[in-house]
């Protein structure tokens, strides 16, 4: 039996993996949030790592409202950088492996060409800034690890795009979304599912990509979302990035390349679409 740290359990990805585990007597979870264990505190950690013999920290905790954190930039360190170092340290000092959630915003958007884990990192963003220093702090600290790139994050828990594109749609009659941000969304029930198979298989440290399958614009999401709600009253319009400014510049193009993750752990991996469609069923069952 493992012992399993899980933080930030109570957003969209822990979450999803507190459903999954309830189906897993092999394991013992730990799931926690700032009220049960402030990752930005290292003694905190230590003591709660060597307390309950933990032997994975899946770490989801993150700050993510990209908008806010340009002018949140010493919290969004804290907690996007600083405390996966904290993990990181504690992890290696008792043995433990860990697993970290980063993101498409390492790089500039710049490519035209799906991202592959070797590409350099070029945040154009503090969020992104502070993922990426996140990620080398964990290099830095030798620790048994494995980073999991992921983009668009959407759920039935919690605030995304797709909670907001539903409320959205029904209430309005026109809807301005961009089409020239090129990506891919990911369902974190699909993540969390790649995250334990992961768990169980053969521990290979390094950087990885995951997001579902396809590609798609911002726009073409919200059409795909509003066609499989059965939306019809709302017209979404496509414009530009620049006819909608905002604080963070955004990864024009973060198709992230999946290979990687598929042949060295066996993946087989939902066209988002699909995704969206079981993602949209199980909010029906809420």
């Amino acid at each position: 039996m493992d012992n399993i740290l899980i933080t930030g359990a109570n957003g969209q990805l822990g979450s999803e993996i507190k459903i999954l585990a309830a189906q897993d007597a092999a394991n013992r979870y730990f799931f926690t949030d700032i009220d049960s264990l402030d990752i930005c505190r290292p003694d905190d950690i230590d003591r709660f790592v060597a307390e309950n013999g933990i032997n994975l920290i899946i770490n989801c905790a993150a700050y993510t409202d990209v908008e806010k954190a340009e002018d949140n930039k010493d919290l969004c360190t804290r907690i996007n950088a600083e405390a996966p170092r904290h993990l990181a340290q504690s992890a290696s000092r008792h043995g433990a492996g860990l697993i970290h959630i980063s993101t498409d915003y390492v790089f500039d958007g710049h490519s035209c060409l799906p991202y592959r884990e070797e590409h350099p990192c070029s945040p154009q963003s503090v969020y992104g800034e502070t993922k990426a220093l996140g990620e080398r702090y964990i290099a830095e600290s030798g620790c048994n690890a494995i980073i999991i790139r992921t983009a668009w994050l959407y759920s039935e828990f919690g605030k995304n795009f797709v909670k907001t594109m539903l409320r959205l749609g029904r209430e309005r009659d026109c809807l301005n979304v961009v089409f020239d941000q090129i990506g891919t969304p990911t369902y974190a029930l699909d993540l969390a599912k790649a995250i334990l198979k992961i768990k169980d298989s053969t521990f290979v440290p390094g950087i990885y990509h995951f997001s579902n399958e396809g590609v798609c614009s911002w726009y073409d999401f919200t059409t795909e979302i509003f066609r499989q709600a059965d939306i019809r009253s709302c017209k979404v319009r496509p414009v530009h990035t620049h006819e909608y400014p905002t604080k963070a510049a955004r990864p024009c193009y973060s198709v992230l390349d999946k290979t990687k993750i598929k042949d060295t752990f066996g993946l087989e991996i939902p066209h988002w679409a699909d995704s969206l469609s079981v993602c949209l069923k199980n909010m029906e069952k809420q």
